[in-house]
């Protein structure tokens, strides 16, 4: 008996509301090329950025409307705000202040808000670096919640109608929550992280982190559908917000087939001798990634070159790194790719290293981006020994598993997987992409969605 064949798509119009400017989400990326493909109408509402128009037709068939944000803009008048602002930075710089001060007086580099750096510290005494510590959470959750609204207020004015909107992330569910009232319009709430538990909301106050977590679990109450990316994230939320557990839609890359013979993208770009091997980490320059364990980990890996793929707050800092004559030119930067570009670039490394910090239940938990596209585009992984990753990468037999607080280990990882024998490498790379073909691709994951959708909308998508 056959089965019955699936219901053509009926044509509908989703909206996908995003965070940062859209230009390298591949989640993003990835639910609107599918959609797109299938004769859907989908605009994402993205941030404006330097550089970046306001309305973009992307070759995948999708519209990016992008609004300018700030915290100002989500304050009363903020055009009377800027003026005040403006007119006290003049008085200020009339007196003489603003340069030249004390060093003890401005806040670092890596600052934070209120002056506090990425561990959360401050030079004051201890009583006083509490009371900083606890104005710094409240300026962090104040220009959060000016940042949602200014994009929400602007979003409003750019939103075409639609079916069901899709809000990714912490600061997009809220934005696709008042637009999906507003048309009266199912929304679906994209976890795609334990954000209480990750990043700068992980170092606020105990009260700011009860307000943040009480907003988020309304905002997941009151959403149609909560989707996330693996299983224990599913069981945390669900425990958390009192909500069905939550749909997974694993972060997986499309189907790929890597170039044979492989390319040289790196040593084209950077002017890398052939002979050197490529150690590869992609994604964002922030702490607890496993930045710093790569670059000193990799002093201790003969003939190979670390080149971080990506951006982020730590850029200047890595740069720094970089330009250092005591990491001999082995630590190479490269900006972010589009995600049409990425697998290209990804299966032309020797291994992709991803020795995420144990730092939050985050972490611990996550299964990155990083790790499926390296599984499509067939290259051997070293990565951290958490609950979230270490089961797909043992089973996938894709790489190596290290303790990622521990350079000398991640150091030998790296040794091993490069020491492969060239025909034992072949049948490595074949066994992740096979892994990926079978298992871990988009198509499989968007059929779960897309079947979702149609639930929440009461026709195929």
């Amino acid at each position: 008996m056959t089965e019955p064949a699936a219901a053509a798509p009926s044509p509908q119009r989703a909206v996908l509301v995003l965070p940062t400017t859209a230009e390298f989400d591949s989640r993003t990326y990835r639910i609107a090329s599918a959609l797109a493909a299938r004769g859907h109408t989908v605009t994402v509402l993205a941030r404006l950025g330097p550089g970046l128009p306001a309305e973009e037709r992307h070759p995948a068939g999708y519209t990016i409307r992008r609004v300018p944000v700030t915290s100002i803009d989500g304050l009363p008048f903020p055009a009377a705000v800027r003026a005040v602002r403006d007119l006290l930075r003049r008085v200020d710089a009339r007196r003489g202040r603003g340069k030249g001060r004390p060093a003890t007086a401005t806040a670092s580099a890596s600052a934070g808000p209120g002056g506090i750096d990425d561990a959360g510290e401050s030079a004051a005494t201890p009583r006083s670096g509490v009371l900083r510590r606890f104005g710094a959470s409240v300026i962090r959750r104040l220009a959060i919640q000016l940042t949602v609204r200014a994009q929400a207020r602007a979003s409003r004015a750019v939103c075409p109608p639609a079916d069901l909107f899709h809000g990714m992330a912490y600061m997009g569910i809220p934005i696709a929550l008042g637009l999906g009232r507003r048309q009266r319009a199912p929304v679906v709430y994209d976890a795609r992280d334990i954000y209480l538990d990750a990043g700068n909301l992980a170092r606020l106050s105990g009260p700011m982190r009860w307000l943040v977590g009480r907003a988020e679990r309304g905002w997941a109450r009151r959403a149609s559908r909560v989707i996330t990316v693996n299983r224990p994230y599913a069981e945390v939320m669900a425990g958390r917000w009192r909500v069905d557990e939550p749909l997974i839609v694993m972060n997986c890359s499309y189907r790929y087939e890597p170039p044979s013979p492989r390319e040289h993208r790196f040593h084209d770009a950077l002017g890398l001798d052939p002979t050197t091997r490529v150690v590869v980490y992609q994604g964002g320059f922030s702490r607890d990634r496993g930045i710093e364990q790569l670059i000193a980990a990799i002093a201790d890996v003969p003939d190979a070159t670390l080149v971080l793929l990506g951006y982020g707050s730590l850029q200047a800092e890595l740069d720094r790194v970089a330009a250092d004559p005591a990491t001999g030119g082995r630590v190479r930067i490269l900006p972010a790719v589009p995600p049409t570009e990425l697998l290209d670039w990804i299966a032309s490394a020797d291994v992709v290293a991803m020795p995420i910090q144990p730092t939050t239940l985050n972490h611990r938990l996550t299964t990155p981006n990083k790790l499926f596209e390296a599984l499509a585009a067939g290259v051997p992984v070293v990565a951290s020994d958490l609950p979230g990753m270490a089961p797909i990468v043992r089973e996938t037999g894709c790489g190596v598993l290290v303790d990622p607080t521990d350079p000398t280990a991640i150091a030998a990882a790296l040794r091993e997987v490069l020491a492969t024998p060239p025909d034992e490498m072949t049948e490595w790379r074949a066994r992740c992409s096979e892994a990926a073909r079978e298992t871990y691709n988009w198509e499989r994951q968007m059929d779960v969605l897309l079947a979702e959708y149609g639930r929440l909308t009461g026709r195929p998508w």
